[in-house]
């Protein structure tokens, strides 16, 4: 079946609810799979480390919705249990098409065809959760509520008067959790501290599946998370005209506290069209490893390490070097940033950076969030001009100075926002704000690896 763990708004313990269940299951030694709606990395993260389990993510704005049933079929059929962690509130999307609510919890509730649990914060309410728990569950007759989850519960009494309101719904509460239980996972300005930076995260975990194991009813909840065997799904790479390499393509991948914003399904899909990805740090290491044909460089918080980075002289001279060389590189958000001249961080102190861009990223107080669709505004190794994109940004930085040579035009989904110009492309060089999806936009890391080989092939003809 699975169950999708949704909640009425943002902040109402909906992840805390699904790391419970997760910490519950895997400490059995049950093979549990992860999902999450949306473009975060960060709740992913979180998924991976308890079940050691790649999660992934089910964005039909970045790839399809045929795209999300296919992963989630995929990723879902070798396991014992599965559970969808949602985004925002239940019926928070955006407008597309015929659909009000695409890409909210709800929508994938409705494509994958599973059940909601509703994570409900109680802090402020008693009797007026029977109307909010009846609107949830009437709005849309196609979104099934499975049960409630009761958090931020005050007392026993608080909980009693909370259960005779729900009574008349006859709506299953499958979980409460008391106001003093709550576990607080630290955060900063791009939301959770992420799990690899937490020191103790196993007794956290730990502190989780005790809570899981007393406050949830298991006896209910274990069938509605069981998976179901689906129809097997096409081939990762189905549809993209080209076979994996027979001699890998050797791609150093940016892996450290600094850089971790990977959608799993991206590396997968490297690997499977021909990569061997090579994970370096360039916080620790003082040397790009040898041997490679290509450079990518995901986001996360250059800004938090600024220090180590610009101290890590060694790391940054051999990426400047071998970019300036002609070395294939794709950068996003944070590896943008890297690639700058300098990262200004919130206390106005400047850092070196490697160098390649003539720039310099401020960061500022200001969040820039959301989908976004660009258009490549001239050739380059990856796309023809011309070529719309979709892509997610999330970020507080800014650049200092306005590119005189922009990779895209980018729009947001509200009409009445301005396209900005934005991201650098030199000839082997792909760097931009924007984090894409490799699902339904393969050709990108397929050129992305084609122009690795030919480039290497090029530097060999030369010596």
């Amino acid at each position: 079946m699975t169950l999708v763990i949704a909640g009425s708004c943002s902040g109402v313990g909906k992840t805390t609810v699904t790391l419970a269940l997760l910490a519950f299951l895997s400490d059995r030694g049950f093979p549990v799979q992860a999902f999450k709606v949306g473009p975060d990395y960060i709740d992913p993260m979180f998924h991976t480390a308890i079940t050691k389990r790649p999660c992934r993510n089910l964005d039909p704005v970045l790839t399809s919705e045929a795209y999300v049933q296919q992963c989630f079929a995929r990723h879902s059929s070798d396991v014992d249990y599965a559970l969808v962690e949602g985004v925002m509130g239940l019926f928070d999307g955006i407008s597309w098409g015929e659909v009000g609510d695409f890409a909210s919890t709800a929508h994938i509730a409705r494509l994958l065809d599973l059940p909601v649990l509703l994570v409900l914060d109680c802090s402020k309410l008693s009797g007026s959760i029977a109307a909010i728990a009846h609107g949830f569950r009437t709005f849309d007759p196609r979104v099934k509520i499975a049960g409630v989850v009761l958090n931020q519960v005050g007392s026993d009494r608080h909980l009693q008067l909370l259960k005779n309101a729900l009574e008349p719904l006859h709506l299953p509460i499958l979980g409460v959790f008391y106001r003093e239980q709550c576990i607080r996972i630290p955060d900063r300005h791009l939301g959770l501290v992420p799990a690899a930076e937490i020191p103790g995260m196993q007794r956290l975990f730990d502190q989780l599946n005790s809570l899981a194991e007393e406050h949830f009813d298991w006896e209910r909840l274990l069938p509605l998370l069981k998976a179901t065997p689906l129809t097997p799904t096409p081939p990762l790479l189905s549809g993209v005209g080209g076979k994996p390499k027979k001699d890998k393509i050797k791609i150093a991948v940016a892996g450290d506290r600094a850089f971790n914003f990977y959608y799993q399904d991206n590396l997968d899909i490297l690997i499977a069209l021909g990569a061997e990805l090579i994970f370096w740090s360039p916080l620790a290491d003082t040397k790009l490893p040898p041997g490679i044909q290509g450079l990518y460089f995901g986001g996360g918080f250059p800004e938090v390490f600024a220090s180590e980075l610009a101290n890590n002289k060694n790391a940054r001279h051999a990426v400047k070097k071998a970019i300036a060389a002609g070395i294939t590189t794709y950068a996003e958000c944070g590896g943008l940033m890297y690639l700058c001249e300098q990262i200004i961080d919130f206390d106005g102190q400047a850092w070196d950076m490697v160098g390649i861009l003539p720039n310099k990223a401020v960061m500022s107080k200001k969040l820039t969030l959301g989908y976004r669709q660009a258009t490549a505004l001239e050739n380059t190794f990856l796309f023809p001009a011309g070529t719309q994109i979709t892509g997610h940004e999330f970020h507080r930085s800014r650049l200092k100075i306005t590119t005189q040579k922009p990779l895209f035009k980018v729009t947001t989904y509200h009409p009445q926002t301005p396209a900005i110009l934005e991201g650098f492309t030199q000839k082997n060089l792909h760097a931009s704000y924007l984090h894409l999806h490799f699902g339904t936009h393969q050709q990108i890391p397929q050129q992305f690896l084609i122009n690795c080989h030919n480039s290497t092939l090029i530097e060999t003809q030369k010596n």
